[in-house]
């Protein structure tokens, strides 16, 4: 029987099971959760290094959208030492952060490393990505709260 409710408690409990995706609305218009998304990623202590506008390409091809932009972020050393050490990581990084408006909102979009942590036994590695999903999960929440 315990070994029954265990199971089922663990299946259910979003707090033991790792994401796929990290997702957050903002009820910030777009240029302002922007701002807050790129202030929060410097006070994390990491550095964006471009945004990239994906909207003209979606609206080319007939999409309608408003905003789309995918931020890339990190710091360099670290971001170097990984592709260093895990050449196979390269497209993964830098860390990113997409972010569109909908309907008057905003919302964020993440990926966590959780398909990729299978691949890599690294004690240091498997850390890393511990560290960077955290990061990621905390600027979003900042962005999802900011007034």
């Amino acid at each position: 029987m315990k070994k029954f409710l265990l199971i089922l408690i663990m299946s259910v409990s979003p707090a033991l099971v790792a994401q796929d995706l990290f997702m957050v609305r903002s009820q910030l218009p777009f240029p302002e959760a922007m701002s807050v998304l790129q202030q929060s990623i410097g006070e994390s202590g990491f550095k964006v290094s471009r945004v990239q506008r994906v909207d003209i390409g979606l609206t080319k091809s007939g999409y309608k959208t408003d905003k789309y932009r995918v931020v890339f972020f990190g710091d360099l050393d670290e971001l170097l030492a990984v592709s260093d050490q895990h050449p196979d990581l390269i497209p993964y990084l830098p860390l990113k952060i997409s972010i569109f408006a909908e309907k008057g909102e905003t919302l964020l979009l993440a990926s966590s490393f959780k398909h990729l942590r299978p691949f890599y036994s690294s004690p240091e590695l498997q850390l890393r990505f511990d560290h960077w999903e955290s990061a990621i999960r905390e600027i979003l929440e900042r962005v999802r709260v900011a007034e």
